[in-house]
């Protein structure tokens, strides 16, 4: 059975914008059905969209709405590449403050759950941590680091399971400051291929996403960098250890056997968070949702609807 998704645009004014922006957003199921709290499903990058995290949408046909959005600057949100390089623009902040903004206006502020995956596990770890909304239940952080500093360390592990002349490649063109070469690109693909998504051919959802970025890498150049193992950007020193421990509600980590959140950058999150636990799933990578999808969904589903 599947859901018809609703499509709506949420207008958002985020703080020294002076063009209207909106958040796009789709819904699978009936928000205003109260007998299952709604899913918001927080995607990553940043700057990615929504579309390779669409097979959750599973969770509707059991009666659990769920909500995807596109972050601004992302997908079919409003893009602001007049921002590109604004550190001080494209932050955490900015960024809980378009999901405030998005569950109040879905009115469902009082009573939701939240999956964030990669840097929206990462972001949504700060917002339960920091803002500690009355309203969240149950968060799940999917295939998130703790931190940059253990992530880059990880990257850089696997990096070195690569042939020689992918790593040589990779090398070359970093130093060189020419990663937006084909040469770069296509080097990158061999490790995605290995630790990102292990489907072939690589899902359309997911390259949809990079389409999005490639047209405009405002968000993912600004905050990341120009690939999973080269962080330029502002996210470099980012770190969840000091403030993971004010996780107050129960917390489901998720990652993959060959994923590139390695064990190492997930088991911080273990020792800290008070009410949580941990699968990882043996044949994914980082996008479980594709790689062991039925297995997935089951898990998600469980820990949502436990006790």
């Amino acid at each position: 059975m599947s859901v018809t998704p609703k499509e709506l645009e949420i207008p958002f004014s985020p703080a020294g914008v002076d063009k209207p922006c909106v958040t796009y957003c789709k819904v699978f199921g009936d928000l205003s059905n109260h007998t299952k709290r709604p899913l918001v499903v927080v995607h990553g990058g940043p700057g990615m969209c929504h579309d390779y995290l669409l097979p959750i949408a599973d969770l509707a046909a059991g009666g659990t709405p769920v909500v995807f959005y596109d972050q601004l600057g992302g997908g079919r949100s409003t893009h602001l590449p007049e921002r590109n390089g604004d550190t001080a623009f494209w932050t955490e902040t900015l960024f809980m403050d378009e999901f405030d903004n998005l569950v109040r206006h879905l009115e469902i502020e009082k009573d939701f759950d939240v999956l964030g995956q990669s840097w929206g596990g990462m972001l949504m770890s700060r917002y339960a941590a920091t803002r500690q909304p009355a309203g969240l239940h149950r968060l799940v952080i999917a295939n998130s680091p703790i931190s940059m500093e253990l992530w880059i360390e990880a990257a850089n592990e696997l990096r070195g399971q690569l042939p020689q002349d992918v790593q040589d490649t990779l090398t070359k063109h970093e130093e060189a400051g020419t990663t937006e070469s084909p040469e770069y690109q296509t080097a990158m693909l061999a490790f995605y291929a290995q630790f990102v998504c292990r489907v072939t051919p690589m899902p359309a959802d997911f390259m949809t996403c990079f389409k999005f970025i490639e047209e405009d890498p405002t968000v993912y150049f600004t905050m990341n960098g120009p690939s999973e193992f080269h962080i330029t950007g502002s996210l470099k020193t980012w770190s969840m250890l000091d403030d993971a421990a004010k996780i107050a509600v129960p917390t489901l980590l998720i990652n993959g056997f060959y994923d590139e959140a390695r064990d190492s950058t997930v088991a911080p999150w273990f020792e800290r968070i008070p009410h949580v636990r941990w699968v990882t799933l043996p044949q994914s990578s980082h996008m479980p949702q594709f790689e062991e999808r039925e297995k997935y969904m089951q898990i998600v589903s469980t820990f949502l609807h436990s006790h």
